[in-house]
């Protein structure tokens, strides 16, 4: 049998694909045809080979039928995460060239104003939500459009940012498939089977924002499982748990943060869980403890992956780990991995060095930053910019993080983009921003500044009065939670940023050791 979304919609139309909470809201059948008038607005729009289509949409129903409309065509999907600002929202817009930008009403008005400040026509946007009346709805628009399931030959993929030199993040660009929607669909069956979700009598748990790579393209991919999707609108691990039970889920993503406050609930580890088969967890190194509590009461049904959104490197099941504690396990088939010294040359087994990797999938550039693309090549491998040795079996251990990119609660955050909003406020001369370790989220924020005026040490006015307007510049989630004011920072010979002496002074125990 070949498994995929549409040979459900035409073998079990009734079959429940999206449940949101507790309420069923999606039929195979209807989700198909909400998908496909998604479809056939975007090209009634004119939208044409290689366009960008962008989403700013909260965890719901209408991201995965937006997701569903858009990938039918050979198009490219970017989500945007919700906590933006417009200022920030209107970079990407512009940065991607968008063709069609959805949103819903309650973050329409943010959506408009990125818009405005893009400096793009009003109706580059489409409400999903909004009554037919609205002259920007979804629901007008679908008046206009033909019926029925577009015709295309090949599928489409997902645009998504990362961060940039300069500070702004950056696409991830990759060519549009050869492969038609149903031959993806097979890939994703194929995937799926590797961590073990490929059962057909699902139900996945989507509990982490959507606009992330994994969390959205999970719940795509159970789709094509024949999976029911069970949505929670935002993380909670009361409510996650009882899902779980209720719903008797069968395989979900989560992230190690996530994690810890499952093991912190009381009574959790005497909640049967026997439903699941499957739970995957990347984005942040987990700590041994928290991980070897995990399986100790989910069984060992932990999958985790390492890589990021450029693409995966390795992939490592329960028993692999607890014979391996630490390790993020060895190349994922098709993949290749090597641990590389500061010459370039391969190190040994046990010397660690920087992480590059190579896969199939691996065919993208930075979209417009040659620089990062070029740095980011070895031959055909790829780094990330992490530190890690590879033991004599092949097992990967990271012993550090790149060296910019914070990783708080799962979520990456660049300190580039942070530095440069700060050194846009009157008063401040300078700053480095740098990771400091944080029990709950793993790390937090700790700004280094240099004022015009001299300030030293912990000035609490002083920092109030910076986070209130870095609040008007960047999503709260980026703004320093503490603040260290200093009369210089170091820089090397060549006017480099010299952010590891920072790290070292404000950090010292702040770097991960996979042992």
């Amino acid at each position: 049998m070949s498994r995929h979304f549409r040979h459900y919609v035409e073998t079990d139309p009734e079959r429940v694909a999206i449940i949101e909470g507790d309420t069923p809201v999606h039929t195979y059948q209807s989700l198909a045809l909400a998908a496909d008038r998604v479809s056939q607005v975007l090209l009634t729009a004119g939208t044409q080979r290689g366009d960008v289509i962008c989403a700013l949409l909260p965890n719901g129903a209408d991201m995965l039928v937006v997701q569903r409309g858009v990938m039918q065509l050979p198009v490219y999907f970017s989500t945007i995460n919700w906590h933006l600002t417009a200022h920030e929202i209107s970079y990407i817009l512009r940065d991607s060239a968008v063709r069609i930008f959805f949103t819903n009403e309650a973050m329409a008005p943010t959506a408009r104003e990125a818009v405005r400040l893009a400096e793009l026509p009003e109706d580059v946007l489409i409400i999903v939500d909004a009554p037919e009346s609205e002259q920007l709805s979804l629901r007008k628009r679908e008046l206009t459009a033909p019926d029925g399931r577009p015709v295309t030959s090949t599928a489409g993929t997902r645009r998504l940012y990362t961060s940039g030199t300069t500070g702004h993040p950056k696409a991830v660009l990759r060519p549009l498939p050869t492969a038609s929607v149903a031959d993806q669909a097979q890939a994703n069956v194929a995937r799926a089977t590797l961590y073990g979700a490929g059962h057909e009598d699902g139900r996945y748990l989507s509990v982490a924002p959507m606009y992330h790579a994994a969390p959205c393209a999970y719940a795509d991919q159970s789709l094509d499982l024949g999976h029911t999707v069970v949505i929670l609108p935002k993380w909670s691990a009361e409510a996650a748990l009882k899902a779980i039970v209720d719903h008797q889920i069968t395989w979900t993503y989560m992230v190690p943060l996530m994690f810890q406050e499952l093991l912190r609930l009381p009574g959790a580890r005497q909640t049967d869980v026997s439903s699941l088969r499957s739970v995957i967890h990347t984005a942040a190194p987990c700590p041994p403890h928290v991980k070897r509590a995990m399986i100790d009461w989910v069984g060992p049904i932990l999958m985790e992956i390492y890589g990021g959104t450029e693409g995966s490197a390795t992939f490592i099941t329960s028993p692999e780990w607890l014979k391996y504690p630490g390790s993020v396990g060895r190349a994922r088939p098709g993949a290749r991995v090597e641990i590389r010294d500061d010459e370039g040359e391969l190190a040994p087994a046990g010397v660690p060095g920087h992480i590059f990797f190579e896969n199939a999938a691996l065919a993208f550039v930075y979209a417009n930053d040659e620089e990062k693309t070029a740095s980011s090549r070895k031959g055909g491998a790829i780094t990330l910019g992490d530190i890690g040795f590879l033991n004599d079996d092949g097992y990967l251990f990271l012993c550090d993080r790149k060296a910019d990119i914070v990783i708080s609660g799962g979520v990456n955050i660049y300190p580039a983009e942070i530095e440069h909003a700060m050194k846009e406020l009157d008063g401040i001369a300078d700053a480095c921003v740098i990771g400091v370790p944080d029990e709950k989220w793993g790390e937090t924020l700790l700004a280094v500044v240099v004022t015009h005026d001299g300030a030293l040490g912990n000035d609490e006015a002083r920092a109030l009065e910076i986070s209130e307007a870095l609040r008007q510049r960047i999503a709260g989630f980026k703004v320093p939670k503490q603040y260290e004011f200093v009369a210089e920072l170091p820089y090397s010979e060549a006017g480099k940023l010299l952010r590891r002496t920072v790290r070292d002074r404000y950090a010292p125990n702040g770097a991960f050791s996979g042992q």
